[in-house]
């Protein structure tokens, strides 16, 4: 059997797939497309969030470091410091491509650019 209940603090990976994900002044930013998760630590690295486009036409995935994201019981979503003028500049990539996962190079910029630590294959 699949394991999809959820409790207080945890959840499967399929049921955060999908999740919305809203910033502070409570506009809805998208929704969590799927998660990248360490093979070492077995922590989840990155969210990635599908943002912008209309009825799939010009959406772009933008990974999120982990830690950015705060899970809200009342809006039943994630919440992210973020605004859409920040998104729109942000390390994104569309979908069907690789955005470079494993180039440290890449991870650095992405880190960089949300002012997190950088993320090393379970080290911050």
């Amino acid at each position: 059997m699949v394991a999809t209940k959820e409790t207080t603090t945890l959840i499967s990976a399929g049921k955060v797939q999908g999740t919305p994900v809203y910033n502070f002044a409570g506009e809805s930013l998208g929704s969590i497309y799927d998660v990248m998760l360490d093979k070492k630590s077995g922590q989840v690295a990155y969210a990635i969030m599908s943002f912008g486009g209309f009825l799939g036409m010009g959406e772009a995935y933008h990974p999120l470091p982990w830690s950015l994201l705060k899970y809200d019981t009342e809006k039943g979503g994630y919440v992210v410091n973020l605004d859409r003028h920040q998104l729109e500049g942000a390390p994104s990539y569309p979908p069907g491509t690789d955005p470079g996962w494993g180039n440290r190079d890449y991870e650095t910029r992405l880190h960089d650019y949300y002012g997190v630590g950088p993320y090393w294959g379970g080290l911050y």
